[in-house]
């Protein structure tokens, strides 16, 4: 059996990995892989999270299973730090997921389940990662227009036009804020725009919420999804705790289901249980426990709050110098979009040739398509991104 299986595409970002790995160099960067790293290039554990670990340590006096959509104490908490009161809670349906990842996956096989026949709309370009589970779970799929590569923005008049031509229960994917891979996202104007689309469209909202708290606070960051909440009957959202929350390793994530109304959330709620079941049982426990002790302790949900935003702030400080010293370094503005852009990522716009080079002369590792990752760089090494960008003639 084993004998008849086919090669798997290798996955690009894990490749750069292996090469950054290898590189003998001192001075090398790593602005590929997704993660937050602070100015000592650590990922650190964040206060609050080693407090609720410690308390739970002490606390805690069993380790059996929980549910099947795992501890509701954790979709409470979390479905509330996304939708705040959007929506009345006897709409909401919620079942934990092991990460982000698993809550984006549970979510299209809910739309398998739903309507095997709709079409899942993906943003070009968006996650790798969102291609490739729509493909594995055999949906039909088609891109929207969303980066315009001239400006570095959201080309939101392609974006509309395209999502025009969605039918009826198709589903639209979109990123909550900090879109990956470009950190180009749409003014609270356009979300408005796009949210009454959808309705009139008849279409499903898929939220893909990984950043929150990353781009302009957690409120700020929160409001695209909860305004497409007030607007439309259906909407599902796929949390993930790995970054605002820094617990990537526990695979802590959510998947919320707003229904149009009570009877029609017990239904979604019993298939969210059934998808669990048939995938993995009963979700990991860990990380929601963690996340759950900090959103409803008032002590560590503050300390919590202060660490995320000065993660957040020290981006956007990261990426103010960068675009300051490619203006000095190119005597152009060109680079202004990378002030402008929010979350971990963006996309400087430069060709594969062009990485490649600053790859081999500079030690400096991104994904093929340009996507850098703010959060690799430190006050330090933003001098030396930017003298490889002008040299490579980016």
């Amino acid at each position: 059996m084993l004998t008849n299986l086919k090669p798997q595409p290798a996955d690009k970002i894990l490749m750069l990995m292996q090469m950054f790995r290898d590189d003998p160099r001192s001075g090398k960067i790593d602005l590929g892989v997704g993660v937050y790293r602070n100015a000592e290039g650590v990922t650190p554990v964040m206060r609050a999270v080693k407090a609720a670990e410690k308390r739970l340590w002490e606390t805690e006096t069993t380790k059996a299973y929980t549910g099947l959509a795992g501890d509701p104490a954790f979709g409470e908490a979390l479905s509330a730090l996304i939708l705040g009161d959007a929506v009345p809670r006897d709409r909401i349906a919620f079942a934990a997921q092991p990460g982000g990842t698993g809550a984006v996956r549970q979510a299209l096989e809910l739309v398998r389940l739903a309507a095997p026949g709709a079409t899942v709309w993906l943003s070009a370009p968006t996650w790798p990662n969102h291609n490739s589970i729509v493909r594995h779970l055999g949906l039909p799929t088609r891109d929207y227009r969303y980066f315009d590569e001239a400006t570095r923005g959201v080309d939101f008049a392609g974006m509309m036009a395209d999502l025009e031509q969605v039918a009826p229960g198709d589903v639209v994917l979109l990123h909550g804020c900090c879109h990956n891979p470009t950190g180009a996202n749409p003014d609270p104007a356009q979300w408005a725009e796009i949210a009454e689309l959808l309705a009139r469209r008849g279409a499903t909202a898929l939220v893909d919420l990984a950043y929150q708290g990353f781009g302009d606070g957690l409120e700020a960051d929160a409001a695209p999804t909860r305004l497409l909440a007030r607007r439309l009957p259906e909407l599902l959202i796929a949390a993930s705790c790995s970054k605002n929350f820094g617990i990537y390793r526990e695979r802590t994530g959510l998947l919320v289901a707003l229904a149009p109304d009570p009877a029609t959330r017990e239904l979604a709620q019993a298939n969210l249980a059934f998808l669990n079941r048939q995938n993995f049982s009963f979700p990991p426990d860990h990380g929601a426990r963690l996340v759950t002790m900090i959103l409803t302790d008032p002590a560590l949900r503050a300390d919590w709050e202060a660490e995320l935003e000065a993660t957040r702030l020290s981006m956007l400080r990261l990426r103010e110098q960068l675009a300051a010293e490619l203006r000095q370094a190119t005597g152009s503005d060109r680079f202004g979009f990378i002030a402008a852009h929010r979350g971990m990522f963006s996309r400087i716009g430069a060709t594969p040739e062009q990485v490649e080079r600053m790859r081999a002369d500079h030690g400096i590792y991104m994904v093929g398509d340009s996507r850098i990752n703010i959060a690799g760089l430190n006050a330090a090494t933003v001098p030396v991104l930017a003298r490889a960008i002008a040299e490579a003639g980016v």
